[in-house]
């Protein structure tokens, strides 16, 4: 079986239990050492996401608000979108592996194991959407991440939008999404969804380490300043830094950020 050929048929399944239980094969394999890898293989561009005729797409300016999180629906909203975070995270953790080649083992090993976390974060929210009398396509969604790894099929490029910027900011985010649904007293729903969120932003963190290297790396290779990173994101999200919501800085901190890149990030932030 070939490595890169396989990770193509598994990018293109379009529905999300087939694509799941089908990576969960593949990484099965892969962890045996079955496959054999052709670094001649040329990439496809995909023109669509994956999921694009299992959900409703729309602008990430009307996709709906994440409200009202007392009641059945709200919380099913916000799982929903959480979910579709962490099924978009695997296409992006399998294309990482796809995409770029001649890499060491170790790069391929790193993505597939964030890949398999996103499976296992995304299935663990189904079965919550499932609680709610819901399921993963019952609202719509937008395709911003898709679109991100869209643009950027270089690799310092990508691991510094994808893993160190979009998925950094789900570590400042999920604490505070914790806190808003810890006010819910003896909701047992919303204890289950603080305990699923609990379980991704630990793991979510070991995900932007990840990306912190191999950004170094890729630096490394092209004899950058790690301080591109900074270019990188104002070309793609202009306007991103400085900012002013807070940073968690214990988990970037320990997910590579240093305390001279947290400052630039946020002026307010204290760190040392």
């Amino acid at each position: 079986m070939e490595f890169f050929t396989r990770l193509e048929y598994l990018l293109e399944i379009e529905d999300p239990d087939t694509k799941c239980a089908a990576f969960k094969d593949f990484y099965r394999d892969y962890q045996q050492a079955l496959f054999s890898f052709d670094h001649a293989h040329v990439s496809k561009v995909f023109m669509t996401p994956s999921y694009h005729k299992h959900c409703q797409m729309v602008s990430p300016a009307i996709v709906p608000k994440r409200k009202r999180l007392s009641t059945d629906k709200g919380k099913a909203i916000f799982l929903h979108a959480i979910a579709h975070i962490e099924y978009s995270a695997i296409d992006l953790a399998m294309d990482a592996a796809y995409r770029f080649k001649h890499m060491p083992k170790q790069f391929y090993d790193d993505w597939l194991s964030v890949a398999s976390d996103e499976v296992r974060h995304f299935e663990m929210l189904s079965t919550l959407l499932q609680g709610l009398d819901a399921f993963y396509g019952a609202f719509p969604v937008h395709d911003a991440l898709f679109e991100a790894s869209c643009r950027t099929p270089i690799l310092y490029e990508r691991m510094a939008v994808v893993p160190r910027y979009l998925e950094a900011n789900g570590l400042d985010a999920t604490p505070l999404m914790i806190e808003k649904l810890s006010t819910l007293e003896d909701d047992e729903k919303a204890a289950q969804i603080i305990e699923a969120l609990e379980v991704i932003l630990a793991e979510e963190c070991d995900h932007v380490q990840k990306g912190d290297v191999w950004f170094k790396y890729a630096c490394d290779a092209k004899a950058l300043s790690y301080g591109c990173y900074f270019d990188i994101i104002e070309h793609y999200y202009p306007g991103s830094f400085p900012r002013k919501k807070s940073l968690n800085v214990t988990a970037r901190k320990e997910a590579g950020f240093s305390c001279d890149e947290l400052k630039r990030m946020n002026t307010d932030t204290s760190c040392s």
